[in-house]
């Protein structure tokens, strides 16, 4: 008799708890462990959007809400992008709310995606994208960028559309990225645009990290090809709101048409009591982001300084909260025995590069989503390693 562990879906045999998952439990229980391991804020959600949950708990705000998500939530939404990021979308139509950015992303791939179809992921990437293409029974490409400064080209493009053709459905793209903190500057976006719409192609954008833009303000794809793109945000890293667990899709009318349909069916809704607090997020706590954004920065300089200092080679960050590092030249480059090795030895905790797929093999992950005392000491940890 076929056994139940031979009977789920065959795609779920092909993924795999993400690696950083997995180390991060590897090392946790190491006594002393420092880690830079995990990218959630160490911010608090700020005072005044935990008063509007706590009021919508008090009014009873514990039914359903309509499938897109409150229309006050979609209308603050889509003035929060218009006012920031010069993108418009109709909050009637064109904005869906969702459990985080996570869901947002489940939702566009099962709805676009045919099994076969094949899915271009400019690389290292977050190791949370693949999973869900081979779930929906599609075929993750990478593309290498390790040669581009970690930016992806338009040659790039047209050579893996020239070379799988219409067997492409989608493009990812993430800026800021994680986990190498780069963010596309205005020209590069509108050069990537011109290429991504001779192809009909979805652009499933992912700009979680829009508000940790340092060194220009943040440019959505959405604002040079709208027709194409589907957007992705939401509230976790720009309010420190991860649990809260609110993400948001825009696009076209014609697109959310059809993710609606699957979100409802993943979902029903996002919580009411969390769009409550993403109304008070979005419209009063507007410029919340700024301040954990300008410590960040504070963060990125010193380490970027004391990485290179220690033979790291670095791709500055320009956005989000990570530092990805290529390990100097006598050290271990396999960067799984790297960090390993660390943890034991200096009690520090990085998350391997090859979590981010092969690409990233040979390179480390630092989140600086701590204080500035646990990085004062986790370089002291490293330079102790490493023996400088």
């Amino acid at each position: 008799m076929m056994q139940l562990k031979d009977r789920f879906n065959k795609n779920v045999y092909e993924i795999a708890v993400s690696l950083i998952r997995q180390f991060d439990e590897q090392v946790s229980d190491i006594p002393d462990m420092l880690k830079l391991t995990l990218g959630e804020p160490d911010f608090n959600t700020p005072e005044h959007v935990k008063v509007a949950g706590e009021k919508a708990i008090a009014d009873n705000f514990s039914h359903y809400s309509g499938m897109a998500g409150l229309p006050e939530v979609r209308a603050a939404a889509s003035q929060f992008i218009e006012k920031k990021y010069g993108v418009h979308y109709d909050p009637a139509s064109e904005v869906l709310v969702t459990i985080g950015a996570t869901e947002a992303i489940s939702a566009s791939l099962l709805a676009i995606l045919e099994p076969g179809d094949v899915v271009l992921l400019p690389a290292p990437t977050y190791p949370g994208y693949e999973p869900l293409i081979r779930l929906a029974g599609g075929i993750p490409v990478y593309l290498d960028t390790r040669e581009t400064d970690f930016l992806l080209t338009g040659e790039q493009i047209d050579a893996a559309m020239e070379k799988y053709g219409e067997q492409v459905k989608a493009l990812i793209m993430t800026s800021p990225s994680n986990p190498t903190g780069v963010a596309y500057t205005q020209s590069e976006v509108e050069a990537l645009a011109e290429t991504i719409k001779k192809y009909p192609i979805f652009l499933i954008s992912d700009e979680i990290y829009s508000e940790l833009s340092y060194e220009n303000t943040h440019v959505s794809f959405a604002k040079y090809l709208r027709e194409q793109t589907i957007l992705l945000n939401g509230l976790s890293k720009s309010h420190a709101m991860t649990g809260w667990r609110i993400g948001f899709i825009f696009a076209p009318q014609a697109i959310t048409a059809q993710l609606i349909k699957v979100h409802q069916y993943l979902v029903t809704a996002a919580s009411t009591i969390s769009q409550k607090a993403a109304v008070e997020a979005l419209t009063n706590g507007i410029d919340d982001g700024v301040i954990m954004r300008e410590e960040y920065r504070k963060r990125r300089d010193y380490l970027y300084q004391e990485m290179t200092a220690l033979g790291f080679k670095v791709a500055r960050p320009a956005g989000a909260f990570y530092l990805f590092a290529k390990i100097p030249a006598g050290a271990n480059q396999d960067s799984m025995a790297f960090c390993l090795d660390l943890a034991k030895k200096n009690k520090l905790a990085l998350i391997p590069g090859v979590a981010f797929g092969a690409e990233g093999e040979g390179y480390i992950r630092l989140s600086y989503a701590a204080s500035m005392e646990k990085l004062v000491e986790a370089m002291k940890r490293l330079r102790a390693y490493l023996g400088e």
